[in-house]
C-alpha cells in the first residue's frame, strides 16, 4: 500500500481533533506557523492540508481572519435504518423535538394506501421540528395507525419514536422504503427551517416496516442541503 503524503496525514490529524472536540465548530484553527511547527513540515504542506479540508467543506477560510471549523453534514446512509438521534450521535450534539401537531384523523385514500389500511381508519398525524442544539435540522410529518399504537401520545413524540416502538411496544423495526426528491419549500416549512422559500431542499418520503411486513408509519422529512448528505453503497450484481 502506498504511503500517505504528509499533507493528507496532517489533514487526518486535524479531522481527528475535530471529532474529539479539541477543535470545536466555529472556532479558528491554530495559525499556519503553529501547524507547521506542530507537524514539523513546510508551510506549503500545511496549506495543502488546509486546502484539502476547505474544499471538502470541513473547514472555512475567511480572508484576513483565519481558518475555521465548519459544522459537519450528517452522513445520512439511506441503507441504514436509524433514528434521528442515532444519526447525529457521532457529533455529540444535543437533539430534541418540538411537537407542532398531534392529531387523530380519518385516513384519506392516499394515506390508507401508504399505510396499507382501509380508507377512513383512524390514524395519527404528527408534525415535529427536530433540533441539534438550537439548529432546526428537519421538519417531519408522520402518519401512524392508531390501532397499532393506542397509547401513543404527545410526550412520546417529544422523544424517540423508535425507542417507543422497540423498547415500550417490544416490536422489531425491520426496514424502510425511501424516496428522496428536491423541492422548493412551502412558506411554513421554510419558516420553520429558517430559510427562504426560493432555496431548494430535500424531501424524504419513508414507508417503515416491522419484521412481519406490517407498515407502521409513513413520513415526510424536509431537510436543508447544508445539514445532510445522502450516501448509498451499491454493489454490482454478478451473474
Amino acid at each position: 500500500m502506498a504511503r500517505l503524503p504528509m499533507y493528507r496525514k496532517i489533514a487526518e490529524a486535524i479531522r481527528e481533533k475535530i471529532r474529539s472536540g479539541d477543535y470545536k465548530v466555529g472556532t479558528a484553527l491554530p495559525t499556519e506557523e503553529r501547524l507547521r511547527e506542530e507537524f514539523n513540515c513546510s508551510r506549503v504542506t500545511v496549506r495543502q492540508a488546509l486546502k484539502l479540508l476547505t474544499e471538502s467543506e470541513e473547514l472555512e477560510s475567511i480572508q484576513g481572519s483565519g481558518t475555521y471549523v465548519k459544522a459537519a453534514k450528517v452522513n445520512y446512509g439511506i441503507d441504514k435504518q436509524s433514528s434521528f438521534s442515532e444519526k447525529w450521535a457521532h457529533l455529540k450534539g444535543v437533539t430534541h423535538s418540538d411537537v407542532l401537531a398531534f392529531e387523530i384523523q380519518a385516513a384519506s385514500l392516499t394515506q390508507a394506501e401508504h399505510l396499507d389500511i382501509e380508507e377512513g381508519e383512524r390514524i395519527y398525524y404528527i408534525k415535529r421540528i427536530r433540533f441539534v442544539n438550537d439548529n432546526p435540522i428537519t421538519v417531519e410529518e408522520t402518519w401512524m395507525p392508531t390501532a397499532m399504537f393506542p397509547d401513543l401520545n404527545y410526550q412520546v413524540m417529544q422523544n424517540s419514536k423508535y425507542d417507543y416502538i422497540e423498547k415500550q411496544k417490544k416490536l422489531t423495526i425491520d426496514r424502510s422504503e425511501q424516496e428522496i426528491v428536491p423541492i422548493l419549500p412551502t412558506d411554513d416549512i421554510a419558516s420553520l427551517l429558517g430559510i427562504e422559500t426560493q432555496r431548494p431542499i430535500f424531501e424524504k418520503r419513508t414507508r417503515g416496516y416491522l419484521d412481519d411486513d406490517t407498515v407502521f408509519e409513513y413520513s415526510c422529512n424536509y431537510f436543508k442541503p447544508d445539514d445532510y448528505k445522502f450516501t448509498l453503497v451499491a454493489k454490482r450484481h454478478r451473474n
